[in-house]
């Protein structure tokens, strides 16, 4: 028989709530928190469902946080199973969400019920922070419950982010911070003219062509014990009209830094534009940050989850802030402890996306442990 982790679980990925929809996921979250006895606030800002829950007094206030959407199925013949239709095979449970983050979120649920069941008066506050817009543009979500909450006084201690930290089996690896995000669209103009009159024309490409190498090239930085190096990367360039004997009049490039605390926002912008200077380029440059870097410490927080796991899965866990940005960038500036520990990442945003199921019950025993060292 499913065990209540694995049958709620069932219950949320069969809601097809792709981002920015919820379809009802977080009504069933709510109506079991609600139960337990939670106070439930909903938080609809913009078309995205967000809501707010939380029980107890005193403090420390423990968070956990999460999303109810997912991404995209893609063609969904490409999947074994529907990608709706949970589905259970040889161990594993099939369907969009399942590591990405429903599984989480139903371990979060379990976990708290079994541990009021188990301490009714436990200590401080434990509250729920969930939205419908993370893997979506990610501005009517968490950074919106966030600013609420500080209108409302409340400021989370400790918070512990369902997102897929683990690589081979759950709890083998936490996130306690992860590397800033900055993008930058950048046009650089030329002058547009026949590819047989070269010196009546300026090619944007060609003179772009050595600044991108430096830019390549630098050593921004060289990280430090809890962050790599960052790193600099082009993920597009478009320039020309689609035909072979026109000089293009400008090209467009979009990049992103990757950065780590030993370099800030400003000075990534100042050394890149300088570069672009140099180089005696015509130029406009668009900066889009996604996110700061953080980091938690070794603390409360880091310490109740890293022994949590030994208790369960009597290993040890590394600690990593690699990988992409995540809502803990939104939380983490409020000076709250973040960590994120969910399942296996190995298929996650994949066609065939699935979670071991024992790993599901495994976490949430941690989530419960968790819990019990900071709140019983």
């Amino acid at each position: 028989m499913a065990t209540p982790t694995l049958q709620l679980a069932c219950d949320l990925i069969a809601r097809p709530s792709v981002t920015p929809n919820d379809e009802g996921c977080q009504d069933m979250m709510i109506a079991r928190l609600e139960a337990i006895g939670f106070q439930v606030e909903r938080l609809r800002f913009g078309e995205v469902d967000n809501f707010w829950a939380e029980r107890g007094s005193g403090q420390p206030l423990l968070a956990f946080a999460g999303h109810t959407d997912v991404v995209p199925t893609g063609p969904a013949s490409a999947w074994k199973f529907p990608p709706f239709e949970p589905t259970l095979h040889e161990g594993m449970l099939y369907g969009r969400g399942a590591a990405d983050m429903k599984g989480s979120l139903a371990a979060m649920v379990t976990a708290c019920e079994a541990f009021v069941a188990a301490h009714p008066d436990h200590k401080g506050r434990i509250g729920f922070l969930i939205t419908s817009d993370e893997e979506g543009p990610a501005v009517d979500g968490t950074v919106k419950v966030v600013e609420w909450l500080s209108a409302q006084g409340k400021a989370i201690d400790c918070c512990l982010v369902g997102e897929p930290s683990s690589t081979h089996e759950v709890g083998d690896v936490i996130k306690n911070g992860r590397r800033g995000s900055l993008g930058a669209k950048l046009i650089v103009r030329g002058i547009q003219g026949h590819v047989a009159y070269p010196h009546l024309a300026e090619n944007p490409i060609h003179t772009l062509a050595p600044a991108l190498t430096e830019l390549a090239k630098e050593v921004w930085d060289e990280g430090n014990e809890f962050f790599p190096a960052t790193s600099f990367q082009v993920s597009n360039i478009n320039g020309g009209t689609g035909a072979t004997n026109v000089i293009p009049g400008e090209v467009e490039l979009l990049c992103n830094f990757r950065f780590s605390t030993e370099v800030t926002e400003a000075e990534l912008k100042q050394r890149t534009e300088a570069i672009l200077a140099r180089h005696g380029l015509k130029f406009d440059v668009e900066w889009n940050l996604s996110g700061q870097p953080f980091l938690t410490r070794q603390g409360d927080l880091v310490d109740a989850v890293v022994g949590a796991i030994a208790d369960i899965k009597g290993r040890q866990t590394e600690l990593s802030t690699a990988g992409g940005t995540s809502d803990g960038r939104f939380i983490a500036p409020t000076g709250s402890q973040v960590v994120e520990l969910g399942p296996v990442n190995a298929t996650i945003h994949k066609v065939d996306e699935c979670v071991k199921v024992q790993d599901l019950e495994d976490l949430h025993l941690i989530y419960r442990r968790t819990l019990e060292r900071l709140l019983a």
